[in-house]
């Protein structure tokens, strides 16, 4: 199972799904270009001592990220979805794609991905927190193909 970040730009959002992939063996894939200086100390801050326990890789665009992935499903979290995550049914090679916190994914991006599936939510609130957000969808996928850490 692997998350991937498409354009993230908030380093404390970065670090803080790197400590959760470190947690729950889950690599993580950057999608470039970053809203911040990768050697950005609030990504460490945040990470603290797990960055040395997740497999990250960075991708220079979209395309490159495709090429890498090959044949995996990806699997898109997106408020523009009315799939519920919890409705869907996860397979172990998924890879769990977030857009970028203040739009998203493009329309191209959205269109190459295997299923779009939504965090079901309050109806009066946009969107939870980029972070939150991946821990929720990686416990359900993680939940649904084997067996948790521990």
């Amino acid at each position: 199972m692997r998350i991937a970040l498409f354009e993230p730009e908030i380093a404390g959002n970065v670090g803080a799904i790197l400590r959760l992939g470190a947690c729950l063996g889950a690599a993580v894939d950057l999608i470039e270009p970053l809203g911040f200086a990768w050697d950005d100390r609030r990504v460490r801050r945040a990470a603290m001592d797990y960055i040395d326990h997740v497999a990250v890789s960075r991708h220079a665009g979209f395309e490159a990220f495709k090429a890498a992935a090959g044949a995996r499903r990806l699997v898109l979290f997106t408020t523009k979805s009315a799939q519920s995550l919890y409705d869907f049914r996860f397979m172990p090679g998924d890879i769990l794609l977030f857009g970028k916190e203040s739009a998203g994914v493009p329309a191209a991006v959205a269109e190459a991905c295997h299923a779009r599936l939504c965090i079901p939510m309050q109806p009066q609130v946009r969107s939870m927190n980029l972070a939150l957000s991946a821990a929720i969808a990686l416990g359900e996928a993680l939940r649904q193909t084997r067996p948790l850490p521990g």
